[in-house]
């Protein structure tokens, strides 16, 4: 029987294209499942480096404010035993600082005299 519109050559090219396609599609549905697992396993192992990397930087962070503190500790006891052992350390301190609000602009002086000779100091009214 002769089918004037599909010939032999053309039912071929289609059972062929056909095949091919339900191959394809079959391969595709075996291999979609296993590349989607895998996909998401590298995604996870990459945010687990990146949580693991920022927990080392969380770490190093807390290292470093304790080593700060530690210092700044050392330095306090280091400044109170200075005052203890030079009584003159506290007034150049205090020098220090008065010249540091008055180039600032800080303070307004008033000078008293007085048998410790320390100034009295007042800060400026900043709404007059």
């Amino acid at each position: 029987m002769y089918d004037p519109i599909l010939d032999d050559e053309t039912k071929k090219a289609l059972i062929k294209f056909a095949a091919v396609t339900l191959a394809l599609m079959t391969a595709y549905a075996i291999a979609y499942p296993k590349y989607n697992a895998w996909r998401m396993k590298i995604q996870g192992q990459g945010m687990l480096a990146k949580a693991e990397a920022e927990k080392m930087i969380l770490v190093e962070q807390a290292r470093a404010e304790l080593d700060s503190a530690k210092m700044q500790a050392e330095a306090i006891a280091i400044v109170g035993q200075a005052a203890q052992d030079f009584p003159e350390y506290r007034e150049q301190q205090f020098m220090v600082a008065f010249g540091n609000a008055v180039e600032q602009g800080d303070v307004q002086m008033i000078f008293v005299p007085t048998e410790a000779n320390i100034p009295i100091l007042v800060k400026p009214n900043l709404s007059e």
